[in-house]
């Protein structure tokens, strides 16, 4: 055994700027999947397959499980900001306001103080 000689396999992880969420969000996606197509009813596998399409930069794929998050579980507080944040990037800002609005109001209702403050700050960053 030579020392000194070590072999490293390329790191394929979080990403970079260039390249959102990487491979490790591509390699949550496919297991999301599984677990919806038993239980589409599971309203953190909605979440989790949403924040995986964000971190993959695939915004409408991202929009679509958000909101069935929200379908599923209209007081999921966290799904409104993950929505909002999705309609940002996608372009769509009317939509972005009304799901602000209306994450604001269910976050206050359930007491996520960090979430509505987060809302609160996407609103206004709208314009």
């Amino acid at each position: 055994m030579r020392s000194g000689t070590c072999t490293v396999p390329p790191f394929h992880g979080a990403g970079s700027p260039s390249q959102p969420g990487g491979q490790v969000a591509h390699r949550r996606i496919e297991p999301l999947k599984k677990v919806l197509a038993m239980d589409p009813n599971d309203e953190v596998a909605w979440f989790g397959l949403g924040k995986a399409y964000m971190e993959d930069a695939n915004f409408a794929e991202a929009i679509t499980a958000l909101e069935s998050c929200i379908r599923v579980k209209p007081t999921y507080s966290a799904a409104y900001l993950a929505l909002a944040q999705s309609l940002q990037k996608s372009g769509r800002i009317e939509r972005c306001r009304e799901v602000c609005q209306q994450g604001i109001a269910i976050s206050t209702q359930n007491g996520d103080a960090m979430v509505t403050k987060n809302l609160e700050l996407l609103t206004q960053s709208l314009g």
